[in-house]
């Protein structure tokens, strides 16, 4: 039995205003700044931007800057060019991992999970991977 693909979707303008909350729970404030600082961080070229909010069939999301492409320096050593996509995926992904020594919950801990398995059928897998493993 074959497994169904994972979907992304773009989250319209009018549901942006409940996605995090939805999402993130009490936290989404916490978790939306974490993610912009995280990416301040990595992506020396970054100047902020209008974000999208990227819905995962099955469950969870993430947020993608804006742009085509971002040049990243990670503290794990990793040095490379990706996509928005990809950057949105390690951005948030930094932010859940790192909110979670703060905020011991298990909606941070599915969350990350679920960006996880995306980041597994993602064309740039390995690119993210390296980038926050």
């Amino acid at each position: 039995m074959a497994t169904e693909a994972i979907k992304t979707t773009v989250v319209p303008q009018v549901d942006r205003i409940s996605f995090l909350p939805n999402l993130f729970g009490e936290l989404c404030v916490r978790v939306e700044n974490a993610v912009y600082d995280h990416m301040r961080e990595i992506a020396p070229d970054y100047r902020g931007g209008f974000w999208e909010f990227v819905q995962i069939s099955g469950g969870g999301g993430y947020l993608r800057p804006p742009g085509k492409e971002h040049r990243l320096t990670c503290a794990n050593g990793y040095e490379g060019t990706v996509s928005a996509d990809a950057a949105g995926i390690i951005a948030t992904t930094y932010a859940l991992s790192h909110l979670s020594f703060q905020y011991p919950l298990q909606l941070l801990a599915e969350r990350y999970m679920q960006l996880r398995v995306l980041t597994m059928e993602h064309p740039e897998c390995e690119a993210i991977l390296d980038a926050i493993d």
